[in-house]
């Protein structure tokens, strides 16, 4: 039973291994990075194993408890299911070829949606994929007539039953460890493939078969849908003249792209730190007397509100400019992994560097393949960590990350290449580790959100620090921002007062002030690029505090739940319950008389938020 698991396995690994054989020369032109190349096999190992293993669980079932005398049915219904097996894969790995060519990826999600339309499908692959066709269904011919005539499992069938029964959970065992292809914390994921700066030689490393269904399975779990019954109804026109008369944009269709013009001359670096659950409660001089100087020194934003609870939220907030879309984040989701709008889309034709840095598992909630697959030249990430003096949980603890990372942007300086990278922190979030030699705060328990505040804001302070000391300080805007606030919670329908988060620009040229309007993640963005001197066209849904359009509201996504606030009046909208208009008053909601305006402006935003995901119109 082994050996004829074993020499089908083989096979298996064998055709995904000269199918990417094929695509590595075919696309060899493409590869910046030749060094590192031939990783992609090693990589895609990974990924053909997952799925081998997932393809032979039923047949080490048939193999396991099936009696000596049900051999012959036994036998046939494996040759059958090895048939059905072996030709899914070969036509997987054939059409890969010509969608590829098309879509520059592998088998995804596109090729399910073709489902819906048939009749137009079915004849454009006669007409114009008549040869790959072709060669696809040969193939299964060819193989499965030398397979049916010599594949024969009646011996291995014959074996003792309770042989066969005690090698079960030993194989079963081997398998799901080849399903989850991972001893740390998280099972092997799609973002594993992203291996390289180059998004072509990543896909050539990951698996058509399990991008597939790992793009079936997210669009299943992730993507939105029958948001008219979740939310309430409401015309597509009318929402998007909702939206944009609320963020105060003038254009006619199913849009938010505008062009935007900075108001000053001299283009600068841009580093964005991103804090791991950094509530606007924390800033205090005890315990955050790095921020406290900041806030002395450049903008500080006291009326700052961040889109959601997860750093996903929070990334595609700061990083893209967008609020919160129904179901999970742009990050995770399939529609996003390419083309989508991102800091790197604004400042790419200025010829930034851009680069994304964090010193834990970069594949957490896909952040790794979100920031490769929309262009981002670099991630810098745990495994690149090889000095380092503390390393937590979650990952290399921050003042190790951001000590990298200025080696990272000194070097950069000194040879005059401008950059742009988004660091995110990872201390600030349980079980709360910190290095043995940290001096805790009196009054506080040890292991608590206030140390790792304590701890996190000790970083700060080592960027600013650094950036003076190399240099490169007078020639860059830094902004850090809390991707969200602790845990949030409350009575309220929706904690408002937990959306609070931390929020400071410093920099060259940079005067001090203290913006008090109601800000959201997307304003930081476009206030961002407006001081870098970054010019063009932005799909941001918030503008530069500097702009005399910036719209004073907040979208907060908590759960499945919306609200939308403009000063002190917040509408509130609870799935398949409706929506409610309420008062913000001493960090509670107060129910107040219906607002029948800024309900259905909320029910614009999520209308509007999902038609431009569903449409791949955010770019």
């Amino acid at each position: 039973m082994v050996k004829k698991l074993f020499l089908s396995y083989l096979t298996v690994l064998s055709l995904f291994f000269m199918e990417r054989v094929g695509l590595y020369i075919l696309y060899k032109d493409r590869f910046s990075e030749v060094g590192n190349s031939l990783q992609a096999f090693l990589v895609g190992v990974r990924f053909d194993t997952i799925i081998a293993s997932v393809f032979f669980i039923i047949a080490l079932i048939i193999f396991s408890f099936t009696p000596k005398r049900w051999a012959s049915f036994s036998n046939i219904l494996l040759k059958i299911y090895f048939s059905i097996v072996f030709s899914v894969i070969i036509f997987a790995l054939v059409a890969t070829y010509p969608f590829f060519a098309e879509y520059d990826v592998r088998l995804n999600y596109l090729a399910v949606e073709f489902l819906a339309y048939p009749k137009e499908v079915f004849g454009m692959i006669i007409t114009g994929y008549k040869i790959p066709l072709f060669v696809a269904f040969f193939l299964i011919l060819i193989f499965n007539k030398f397979y049916l005539k010599s594949a024969n499992y009646k011996d291995a069938l014959n074996e003792s039953l309770l042989k066969r029964l005690i090698l079960f959970p030993i194989i079963l065992i081997i398998l799901a460890m080849g399903i989850r292809s991972s001893f740390g914390h998280r099972p092997v994921n799609v973002s594993d493939a992203m291996f390289s700066t180059n998004r072509v030689l990543n896909e050539i490393a990951n698996n058509s078969i399990y991008t597939l269904a790992y793009s079936i399975y997210a669009n299943n779990k992730y993507e939105s849908k029958n948001l008219d019954k979740l939310y309430g109804k409401i015309d597509k026109d009318e929402a998007f003249d909702r939206v944009k008369k609320r963020l105060n944009i003038a254009l006619t269709g199913a849009t938010l792209n505008r062009f935007v013009k900075s108001r000053f001359r001299k283009q600068k670096n841009i580093i964005i730190f991103i804090q791991e659950s950094f509530g606007y409660q924390f800033i205090n001089d005890k315990i955050t007397p790095n921020v406290m100087r900041l806030k002395n020194k450049g903008i500080f934003f006291d009326n700052l509100y961040s889109n959601g609870t997860r750093s996903v939220r929070g990334i595609a907030g700061v990083v893209s400019g967008n609020f919160s879309i129904p179901g999970k984040g742009v990050v995770k989701r399939n529609k996003s992994q390419n083309g989508f709008f991102t800091l790197n889309r604004a400042v790419k034709s200025h010829r930034y560097k851009t680069m994304f840095i964090y010193g834990g598992e970069s594949r957490f909630d896909n952040m790794r393949g979100w920031f490769i697959g929309n262009g981002f030249d670099e991630i810098i990430d745990e495994p690149k960590f090889q000095n380092y003096s503390f390393k937590g949980n979650w990952g290399i603890g921050d003042r190790d990350v951001v000590k990298k990372a200025d080696n990272i942007f000194n070097s950069l300086y000194r040879h005059n290449q401008k950059f742009a990278a988004v660091i995110f922190s990872t201390t600030n979030h349980t079980p709360y580790d910190l290095p043995k030699d940290f001096k805790y705060l009196q009054g506080y328990k040890k292991r608590s959100v206030y140390n790792t505040i304590h701890y996190a804001d000790k970083a700060i302070g080592d960027l600013i620090s650094y950036a003076k000391r190399s240099g490169y300080y007078r020639d860059t805007i830094f902004l850090i921002v809390g991707d969200h606030n602790i845990r949030v919670y409350g009575k309220d329908v929706i904690p408002v007062d937990m959306f609070q988060i931390l929020g400071i620009i410093v920099g060259g040229g940079v005067k001090k002030s203290v913006y008090n309007q109601q800000t959201t993640q997307p304003d930081l963005l476009a206030t961002v690029l407006d001081l870098a001197g970054i010019s063009g066209n932005f799909p941001i849904m918030g503008h530069s505090i500097y702009s005399n359009k910036k719209a004073k509201l907040n979208l907060l996504q908590f759960h499945n739940r919306y609200a939308l606030m403009v000063k002190n009046r917040v509408a509130v909208v609870v799935p398949k319950k409706g929506t409610a208009t309420y008062l913000y008053k001493n960090k509670h909601l107060v129910k107040t008389k219906s607002d029948e305006e800024l309900e259905k402006d909320l029910l614009s935003f999520i209308y509007v938020l999902n038609h431009l995901y569903q449409n791949k119109n955010y770019k």
